[in-house]
């Protein structure tokens, strides 16, 4: 079937970087996705519910910590940059790539609703020549399951009128190491053509592209990489609870099991997973798996070894409480780092929330410090109404326990170890120190 001439004319219009991107999302995946075409000359449109960022956006201020206001306000006054919450304008780019949440049910199943309502609104004003790229992260098959039909409600046809593909986003918060562009853009289409544009589009603007023969193989190799790092922290996560119990130094082990060169790479036991991928990303194959009557073992039980660790960890505070002879229920338990990890503001599914709400409910008084997130805001599970506490030494005295979850690099760990009575660390911050019997590992 002949490809309708307007997909000719979107293949010109990217070889020429003539195009208008549309970026559905514009969080911590579509905001520095958005930057990263901008840097090489394509004008774009960021489309989003959340009428604080589009107020943000159009007075060239961020609302991401690792992005400045600088960054996007050139882009902003040059009119390369445009933000909306009206989905009827979704007309207007010739490519529009869908950087989207997708949580989990209450009962760890997906939820798709932000997708279809996506898919929903493209199509009512969807027109031939136009390309749609899904990047949330997903089962394999959403794409041409969920999505394609979905679209093709406008009349259209994909992969002959327009074009349709999905390519994973690797965001990664903070890291200074690798933006966006750094990381390879894994893109898989409905049909060859569709590859073909999808491809060349990132090709602008990432250092390198990796086509895969299909959505639902690009769709797995995000899930493949997320679940190989959750099973590898159950792991460690098993292992240190083993080692504190045999008296081992487990961040030890993994240090000097690092020094194999091949065969071997490090991760690191914590207090619960956090971030919007690795708690939630292998849970939508556990799904799709069930489909095809295969149970997923290893990922399940990844998962309730990570799920359980908020819980380990407040039953050492219990522990370390009772050696100093005092009672969970009525202590000040003071929090350090609500992010889910260092030196960033990103609090998506946090495992410092859970291990708030496990405190308060045995009677603990919490609060929270973090220099990255001054307020907790309200998310589907929880709703503190906390902001932080400043970090000073009268507070620190105050505190029956601080209780360590993320290691920013802006605290001063000597200043907590001299005025804090009892700490429970997490994340090995106090290493090689003399604690005394203050520190207890977690």
């Amino acid at each position: 079937m002949a490809i309708h001439p307007d997909l000719t004319e979107l293949a010109r219009k990217i070889s020429d970087r003539s195009f208008t991107l549309g970026i559905i999302g514009l969080g911590y995946v579509g905001l520095p996705l958005s930057l990263t075409f901008l840097r090489k000359g394509i004008k774009v449109i960021g489309y989003d519910l959340d009428q604080a960022k589009i107020d943000k956006i159009a007075e060239g201020k961020s609302y991401i910590k690792h992005i400045t206001d600088e960054k996007l306000s050139s882009f902003v006054k040059t009119g390369k940059l445009a933000a909306t919450n009206d989905f009827k304008r979704l007309n207007e780019p010739d490519a529009i790539l869908i950087c989207v949440p997708t949580p989990l049910t209450a009962h760890r199943e997906p939820e798709l609703k932000y997708i279809e309502a996506t898919g929903e609104a493209i199509a009512r004003v969807l027109h031939p020549g136009q390309l749609i790229v899904l990047e949330s992260t997903t089962y394999p098959g959403t794409t041409v399951e969920v999505l394609q039909p979905i679209l093709e409600k406008s009349g259209l046809k994909a992969g002959v009128d327009f074009a349709l593909a999905f390519s994973p986003e690797r965001e990664d918060p903070g890291n200074p190491n690798f933006g966006t562009a750094d990381i390879a853009k894994v893109v898989g289409g409905i049909n060859p053509g569709s590859l073909t544009l999808a491809s060349d589009l990132y090709s602008i603007a990432m250092a390198k592209v990796v086509p895969v023969s299909s959505t639902q193989t690009a769709e797995l190799t995000k899930l493949l990489e997320n679940i190989f790092r959750s099973v590898n922290i159950a792991l460690v996560n098993e292992l240190k609870i083993l080692c504190l119990r045999m008296g081992i130094d487990v961040f030890e082990v993994i240090k000097a099991a690092s020094t194999k060169p091949f065969g071997y790479m490090p991760f690191y036991p914590g207090p619960g997973l956090g971030g919007h991928c690795i708690p939630i990303d292998p849970f939508y194959l556990t799904f799709k798996a069930r489909e095809f009557d295969i149970p997923t073992k290893f990922i399940e039980l990844a998962g309730e070894i990570n799920t359980a660790m908020p819980a380990f960890v407040v039953q050492r505070v219990m522990e370390a409480l009772n050696e100093h002879g005092k009672a969970l229920k009525g202590a000040k338990i003071l929090i350090l780092g609500a992010a889910y990890k260092k030196d960033v503001d990103d609090d998506r599914e946090s495992p410092s929330y859970r291990l708030m709400q496990i405190l308060q409910n045995k009677g603990a008084e919490v609060s929270y410090n973090d220099p990255h997130i001054p307020k907790l805001s309200a998310t589907r599970k929880y709703d503190f109404g906390l902001t932080s506490t400043e970090l000073t030494a009268e507070n620190i005295i105050a505190a029956d326990c601080l209780l360590i979850t993320t290691d920013h690099s802006a605290y001063d760990y000597d200043f907590i170890l001299k005025h804090a009575s009892l700490i429970v660390d997490t994340r090995n911050v106090f290493a090689g120190q003399e604690v005394g019997n203050k520190v207890y590992m977690a």
